[in-house]
């Protein structure tokens, strides 16, 4: 790999231009074969007394890579301690600030998910750093979908794109498969994930593809299609380098939980719980391990369980795994035919959910609290507050009569970023041409 080559070139020479260079060389091993190189040269890097915040990332992932999960994962949690706890001063490494970010959701670290991933977007955007912006926007998305702002992620994503568009860059549209699963209806979002899995440059690559199965576990658990959500799961776990992540496990816990294999929804928990307990153990790791134990406990040992992943879940800013813990507590409290206590979970999780707009557990959410004898309306399938600003403006255009290469001028994007963001609003509003834009946009009368 000639990043590696130039940055051991320059060890002698500038150490902090090195260290630069092997992040980037790192950034450059995850899609490629080259983990194992790679992992050995970052291994033997001598660490500065005391090491810095970049030095025990690289250190932490060559031992990962040489010696496979979970060794090394100490090494990364003092890393991340590190990077969040930095003065932001300007001259941080962006791109170890991307890994960083990573590793904080690999540990289940919220608080330090949220800082570094909103940092980057920050010093990308000070920096004016195009490429490096569209990669911190598509990590701070995915942070976004895990705390439950959906429309935060969907207009993150918007930006990541009509930049690549702008630019050049090729699409980078693995992220959105998560955000589809929760926010669309069955079609489009199965569609719009087996579209991307056909893609060769995503479905070729072990973690992306592993990504796009977990959306569809993820999807058809929420459509309480647990078969098929079973099979995705085994998919994504399959084709992940390390045997799955952990968010992946617990879709996997709890689609074979409800198809009655025990075995197979254990032997996942067993895997979950390893990765749970990284970084000394954070509520939001302890939390979905509680649930997902939960739905393979029974009687008072199920119920304390339910309980602690709410106590845990609600200490932390993931209000997404917050209202699943509320609803598979709804769920069983139902079945044990305590049914207003039942309502009382299952009303917390629909309302979380469609504040959400995640309308797969929010349609679950509503059958069971219709089960338990309440009646729960969802909202408009597709309003205009889930119109992202850029959407907004360029319907608003649109509405105007003004054509696409005119939107684009008045808004220094390209005509194909326009007709991209057009054709969601159109999916969104539930039309199919600027015909209907007008009464589309309409406000609601009263």
């Amino acid at each position: 790999m000639q990043l590696l080559q130039a940055a051991r070139r320059l060890e002698p020479l500038d150490r902090e231009l090195a260290r630069a260079t092997y992040v980037d060389a790192l950034r450059a091993s995850l899609g490629s074969g080259a983990r194992r190189e790679v992992g050995r040269a970052l291994r033997a890097l001598p660490l500065s007394q005391p090491p810095d915040a970049t030095e025990l990332l690289l250190r932490g992932v060559g031992v990962i890579y040489t010696e496979g999960f979970p060794h090394g994962t100490d090494v990364l949690s003092r890393a991340l301690d590190a990077f969040v706890s930095a003065p932001v001063t300007g001259d941080e490494n962006i791109r170890a600030l991307e890994v960083a970010a990573a590793v904080a959701r690999n540990h289940w670290a919220d608080a330090g998910y949220d800082i570094l991933t909103a940092r980057v977007v920050a010093l990308a955007r000070e920096a004016g750093a195009l490429s490096v912006l569209s990669s911190a926007l598509d990590r701070r998305a995915a942070y976004c979908v895990d705390a439950g702002d959906l429309a935060d992620a969907a207009e993150a994503y918007d930006e990541a794109e009509a930049i690549r568009q702008a630019t050049g860059m090729e699409p980078g549209r693995g992220g959105l498969g998560r955000l589809a699963a929760l926010r669309n209806e069955e079609n489009a979002a199965a569609e719009h994930i087996e579209r991307l899995r056909r893609e060769p440059r995503i479905g070729d690559t072990a973690n992306r593809a592993a990504t796009l199965e977990y959306a569809l576990a993820l999807l058809y658990n929420g459509l309480a299609r647990y078969p098929e959500a079973l099979a995705a799961a085994q998919r994504s776990r399959e084709r992940h380098p390390a045997g799955g992540f952990g968010q992946a496990l617990s879709e996997l816990v709890e689609a074979a939980a409800r198809c009655h294999q025990p075995g197979v929804a254990q032997t996942a928990l067993d895997a979950l719980c390893m990765r749970t307990r990284l970084g000394g153990g954070k509520d939001w790791g302890l939390g979905v391990e509680a649930r997902s134990r939960a739905l393979l406990a029974e009687g008072g040992a199920a119920e304390e369980l339910y309980r602690e992943a709410i106590d845990r879940l609600g200490r932390t800013r993931m209000r997404l795994p917050l209202a699943r813990a509320r609803l598979v507590y709804g769920e069983w409290l139902r079945r044990e035919r305590r049914r207003g206590e039942a309502r009382e979970q299952l009303r917390a999780a629909h309302g979380l959910f469609e504040a959400m707009g995640a309308r797969s557990f929010g349609g679950r959410a509503r059958q069971e609290l219709a089960a338990s004898g309440e009646t729960a309306h969802s909202r408009r399938s597709a309003t205009l507050d889930e119109l992202t600003p850029q959407e907004a403006r360029i319907a608003g255009l649109a509405d105007e009569g003004l054509s696409n290469p005119e939107i684009a001028a008045r808004l220094y994007i390209s005509p194909s970023t326009v007709d991209y963001h057009l054709k969601k609003v159109f999916r969104k509003l539930g039309i199919r041409s600027r015909t209907q834009l007008h009464r589309a946009l309409a406000p609601a009368p009263g």
